[in-house]
């Protein structure tokens, strides 16, 4: 107990002194994207992943909080897609190299999924599974606080639903995870002065997505399936908005990559926190759904009950005209687009406004 007190502490700390340190030279290097007229630094990310895989890695090392076989792997691993997502943060990437990156994420989810006791058909769709929910939180760090505060409510549920597995090194990981996520969001929330960027984006989804395949893994399959929907179902919804957007919009333009809930929440009139509230509720809802399921409480029709909400909410939320954000925009996941401010020029306006 004391130890888990220290650790979520060190690594809330860690993470909120690591993300007001990497904004200075995010701003003077044009590591920047504008949100809303302001410009952010996109080095966010970074501070989540050294938070966590410090604390959590200290803890192992130490022999305090072993994380135990799988688990460290996992960790391992999920930094790895954080590297891979910084480096399309700090430059953008040329579009011939781009198929290289959903193929070493899906090369990634592979490694970590625990084949001997899913069988090999069960652990590809797992590994798909891993990698289509890693790039819906991609999509929900385009608006203030919503990835963080999702990623926070997910990280709790799923850290309860390892504990009541007796994954003790798992349940550390994810409360070290929550923990680094809330410094974060410190920084994140509306009006943001820094944004998790691919690094964060992917790698908390990658962690949460990979913990919640290992928790589930050897059990009843039609409760494990409501349950991994349940948790992520707010994600998951998300990515089909935004998938939906670019679908019936045709070419992408500067605001493809904002068509999620947070920004049709603002086309209803929301504020930037009121739609980060919203979603986390929404979150904290459908969570709570597969945290019953999963230690039992509440049987795998729940998930239906989550699976129509969402439903409803999608449909509901595609009449909904996003908002425009004009000026600079830029695209963590197709680079800069068509009108937007070189990287040093946006530099030079933040520090001159």
């Amino acid at each position: 107990m004391l130890y888990g007190i220290i650790a979520a502490t060190s690594a809330l700390l860690l993470a909120s002194a690591l993300a007001a340190v990497l904004r200075v030279p995010a701003l003077r290097f044009g590591l920047v994207e504008r949100r809303r007229g302001r410009m952010v630094s996109r080095l966010g990310g970074a501070a989540v992943v050294v938070g966590t895989v410090v604390v959590a890695g200290v803890g192992d090392w130490s022999g305090v909080a072993r994380l135990g076989t799988g688990v460290g792997e996992l960790l391992a691993v999920g930094a790895g897609v954080g590297v891979l997502g910084l480096v399309a943060d700090l430059r953008p990437v040329p579009r011939v190299v781009r198929p290289a990156g959903p193929a070493a994420l899906a090369a990634a989810a592979a490694f970590v999924v625990p084949y001997d006791e899913l069988g090999a058909g069960a652990g590809l769709l797992a590994a798909a599974w891993i990698v289509l929910v890693t790039s819906a939180f991609g999509s929900l760090d385009q608006a203030d606080g919503v990835m963080g505060t999702v990623g926070v409510v997910t990280a709790f549920a799923l850290g309860g639903c390892a504990a009541a597995e007796v994954m003790d090194g798992l349940a550390a990981l994810l409360s070290v995870l929550a923990a680094a996520l809330t410094g974060f969001l410190m920084h994140n929330w509306a009006p943001a002065r820094t944004v998790a960027g691919r690094c964060g984006a992917l790698f908390t989804g990658f962690v949460l997505a990979s913990a919640a395949v290992l928790v589930h893994a050897g059990r009843e399959p039609l409760g494990s399936a409501g349950a991994l929907f349940a948790l992520t179902a707010v994600a998951t919804a998300d990515g089909v908005l935004v998938l939906a957007g670019r679908l019936r919009g045709g070419r992408p333009g500067p605001g493809a990559c904002r068509r999620g809930l947070a920004h049709r929440l603002r086309g209803l009139g929301l504020t930037a926190r009121g739609a980060a509230v919203v979603v986390g509720a929404a979150a904290f809802a459908s969570a709570l759904v597969g945290l019953l399921i999963d230690v039992g409480w509440a049987g795998a029709g729940a998930a239906c009950w989550v699976a129509g909400a969402a439903g409803v909410a999608v449909l509901g939320l595609l009449r909904v005209r996003v908002p425009a954000d004009r000026g600079v925009r830029i695209c963590p996941d197709r680079g800069t687009r068509p009108g937007v401010v070189p990287p040093a020029t946006a530099s030079l306006r933040v520090r001159s406004g």
